[in-house]
């Protein structure tokens, strides 16, 4: 019997790695011409830009058993970073197994396993399937009332700065895309304007001239929690960096470890240096201006709308099969990867949580495939395992962002560990 994998990014190119290690037959269906996923620059799917690099340096990211070259620089762009997956795919041989130019349609119950259908009309029996089809493809797109003469794009449809040229130029939201999109208008554009609703945490990307992230990846054999490493590192980051309240954004009002922060020192020099203006949330649209919550009104050219993607799954008629939650429109799953139910059905991917890496995903799918194992060589394993599955639902997720997808990279590396430890 044969395991489906949905998606050849990061996510997917691990679950058929630790599928072969462990001697399970496995497939993937990926619907570009290319392994990447959102690497893939120029996709329909890619919300990749020009300017993306990574926010994660080379170390923390790049699977384990597979390190970025030595002369690359700390934080690789885009296109070094698709060369890596294609190198990683290429180099354990992946693939093969891959079918290019294939979407899955329909996923429907078979028994014990799954029957997909395909864009090319064919369809097929597995005996489960993971899905790694990623969460930043479709756009989640906020209400804004009223009627606008100009123009309104997503971040997903953005790629070059060009389209700034000489226009007032309005970015909405406060993401790390969007902060990047902030810097990038600000060298083209006539003017621009940002809006944000909420605070978050700045981290720089170097310290002493060396990634800054590293040191959070050092082996310990102790984990202070999340609220206490909060408590010892914001202080040194307001003053390494400079509170947010101070270049005029709101003070976050979450802890650090509570939500990716944002990984930009560039914006805000450019806010110390008034080459862009803050503005309040959106309240209306008004022909060609835009007006904010506080009254004040601005004729704007362009609005780029940088505010995050809805969690989907085209394929699935019933989300109940992944424990659908419709209140935070997010699976509910344990380890952010199996459902309650035993239906053979795995999510690999779907997480936030700066830190994870690409390592982060491998043990994700390094467990679905102890576990599949398990229930042929372990059963009383696999039993106990399927125990906590279901008490981890039960539990519901704890405050792990906007999704429920977030993760304490720190401590949910370990719960993976232990986790492939007690079924082998």
């Amino acid at each position: 019997m044969t395991y489906l994998v949905i998606g050849a990014g990061p996510a997917g190119l691990a679950a058929m790695k630790s599928f072969r290690q462990a001697g399970l037959a496995v497939e993937a269906v990926e619907r570009h011409a290319d392994v990447g996923g959102q690497w893939l620059y120029g996709a329909e799917s890619s919300a990749v830009y020009a300017s993306t690099h990574l926010i994660s340096s080379k170390k923390t990211t790049a699977f384990a058993d597979f390190p970025m070259p030595a002369a690359w620089p700390a934080y690789p762009g885009h296109a070094q970073v698709l060369q890596y997956l294609r190198d990683y795919a290429s180099h354990f041989g992946l693939t093969p197994l891959i079918r290019f130019n294939t979407s899955v349609q329909a996923l429907a119950r078979d028994g014990e396993g799954w029957r997909a259908s395909f864009s090319d009309g064919s369809t097929r029996d597995y005996a489960g399937v993971v899905i790694a089809n990623g969460h930043l493809t479709d756009p989640l797109l906020p209400k804004m009332p009223g009627a606008f003469s100009g123009r309104v794009m997503h971040a997903k449809d953005y790629r070059t700065p060009d389209i700034f040229e000489d226009k007032t130029v309005l970015v909405v939201g406060m993401g790390n895309t969007g902060c990047d999109i902030v810097v990038d208008a600000i060298h083209r554009a006539k003017r621009v304007l940002w809006s944000v609703r909420g605070g978050n945490h700045f981290v720089p990307k170097f310290i002493a001239g060396k990634p800054a992230d590293e040191s959070n990846h050092k082996p310990r054999r102790f984990i202070l929690p999340k609220k206490l490493r909060a408590m010892l590192h914001e202080p040194l980051l307001r003053l390494l960096v400079g509170p947010p309240e101070r270049f005029g954004l709101p003070r976050p009002q979450h802890r650090l470890y509570d939500r990716t922060p944002i990984v930009n020192s560039l914006v805000l020099q450019h806010l110390g240096q008034g080459d862009v203006s803050l503005r309040k949330p959106v309240r209306e649209l008004r022909d060609e201006t835009v007006v904010f919550a506080d009254g004040v009104e601005d004729k704007v050219d362009l609005v780029l709308l940088a505010t995050g993607y809805r969690i989907t799954f085209p394929f699935l008629a019933d989300l109940s099969a992944l424990n659908w939650q419709p209140a935070q429109q997010a699976p509910q799953l344990h380890l952010n990867i199996f459902p309650p139910a035993d239906n053979n059905l795995f999510v690999a991917g779907l997480l936030e949580g700066a830190g994870v890496g690409w390592a982060g995903r491998a043990l994700q799918t390094d467990l679905i495939a102890a576990y599949l194992k398990a229930r042929e060589k372990n059963p009383a394993a696999a039993s106990a395992f399927r125990d906590s599955i279901a008490a981890g639902c039960a539990r519901g997720a704890e405050d792990r962002g906007e999704h429920g997808i977030f993760v304490d990279f720190l401590q949910y590396k370990r719960d993976l560990q232990a986790a492939i430890a007690a079924l082998s």
